[in-house]
């Protein structure tokens, strides 16, 4: 029997909470009798019941009309089920209690605490596993996260807006937007897809950033970062410190911030500060993606420059992989392909 279309519906379906399951991978799960589904399941919410527990429990309720044992079912998952305890239990156990005798996974899940002893446990009980059908899509899908256990670092993205002169902004500490309110829009979208948000001082101080996700639908908000050595921060009065709790690190040193990381549950990190900063983080060569939001308009000789040099993405080892118009604004994304 051909599972590759139950395999993507199932990857679909985990697909509808990429805003809510992170910092999780996201996960779908189908229970089949034949060919036929008889439930559905996904990680829909961070702390919440994995897929494969969904899954289990919709179709208990059809015990006895539908079908008559869980053995006579077989189990699509896109993830490896798990083998530990977190906020949740084992899927692993759940899988085998159950008396489901077939499980077809998409993907070896890489974080070490489950990768391979979710599956080891299921055959070890006697289940008949496959691995690896649409595995190449369950890790895009869950980027991040394989990117994280893969590096035991976070994806870090640095985003900037620039005038058609390359400003970051003017001396005179004037707060003018650059890009387009489409654009600011767009940066919105960008938020709401990672686990946290870092920026410095100088920033919180002079732009009073919320750096929130400002979108329309239910998102785990990305957490709050700030690199800074100062401790007289209003967080009454700024916008940074409001509805969410902010990590501030007054260490100096990029790798040894990101190495900070390492064991903690943050799989992507955006970057988004001032030009020293963003340099900073660019000369490390920890940077895996750089977005830029560019305005046709210049900001003139008081502006203040991103780069000190003409080609400096590309001497900093980035490609451009895509690009296209946002009203009158362009959209560059460029990836690091030195590593």
């Amino acid at each position: 029997m051909n599972f590759e279309k139950y395999m993507l519906r199932a990857i679909s379906l985990a697909d509808t909470y990429k805003y809510t399951a992170k910092p999780n991978p996201v996960v779908g799960a189908l229970l089949l009798k034949g060919e036929k589904i008889i439930s559905e399941g996904a990680h829909k919410r961070f702390g919440e019941n994995h897929a494969e527990i969904n899954a289990i429990s919709l179709a208990k309720k059809q015990l006895g009309n539908t079908f008559n044992s869980f053995t006579e079912l077989t189990l699509i998952c896109t993830l490896e089920p798990c083998n530990h305890s977190g906020k949740t239990g084992p899927c692993s156990q759940a899988i085998i209690d159950s008396g489901i005798k077939k499980v077809i996974i998409g993907s070896m899940d890489p974080n070490p605490k489950v990768s391979g002893k979710g599956i080891e446990r299921l055959i070890q009980n006697g289940i008949d596993v496959e691995i690896g059908l649409c595995k190449e899509l369950v890790k895009k899908q869950n980027k991040f996260f394989f990117f994280k256990h893969e590096n035991t670092r976070p994806y870090l993205t640095i985003k900037i807006a620039a005038s058609s002169d390359w400003k970051s902004h003017k001396n005179d500490d004037e707060n003018i937007w650059i890009t387009s309110k489409e654009s600011r829009q767009d940066v919105q979208m960008v938020r709401a897809q990672y686990d946290a948000i870092l920026t410095g001082g100088n920033t919180v101080k002079n732009d009073n950033p919320r750096m929130n996700a400002r979108v329309n639908f239910e998102v785990n908000q990305p957490k709050k970062i700030l690199l800074s050595n100062r401790d007289n921060f209003n967080e009454l009065e700024s916008n940074f410190f409001k509805d969410a709790k902010v990590q501030i690190l007054k260490e100096r040193n990029i790798e040894k911030i990101i190495e900070g990381f390492k064991v903690s549950d943050i799989c992507s990190i955006l970057v988004e500060a001032g030009p020293r900063l963003v340099n900073a983080f660019l000369l490390t060569d920890l940077v895996d993606e750089l977005i830029i939001y560019q305005s046709c308009n210049e900001l003139g000789p008081d502006g203040v420059a991103w780069f000190s040099e003409d080609n400096a993405i590309e001497n900093f080892g980035f490609k451009l992989e895509s690009s296209y118009k946002i009203m009158t604004d362009t959209k560059y994304i460029y990836k690091n392909v030195k590593k």
